[in-house]
């Protein structure tokens, strides 16, 4: 059976093949759109040290594991003001 004749038989699943489709490939298109960032390096042949060639002057982002938060004094005064 053939996808086009099963959707003309239950036309109520129309909708959530609309749905599915257009999902997934958004899905797919972000990946492709996160592969070709340049936080994403997939090519270990030509720079197998990628952190070597790093500019310090380009914010990066950053993970901290176990950060100590400490409490900002301004919003410390704005909650106790707030009271």
């Amino acid at each position: 059976m053939n996808l086009f004749q099963m959707l003309r038989k239950k036309k109520e699943l129309i909708p959530l093949v609309v749905i599915m489709t257009v999902a997934a490939s958004g899905a797919s298109s972000f990946a492709v759109y996160s592969l070709k960032k340049t936080d994403v390096i997939l090519d270990r042949k030509r720079n197998p040290e990628p952190w070597e060639s790093v500019d310090p002057n380009v914010p990066r982002k950053l993970i901290t594991i176990n950060q100590e938060w400490k409490p900002i004094e301004e919003l410390q005064k704005v909650r106790r003001a707030t009271k």
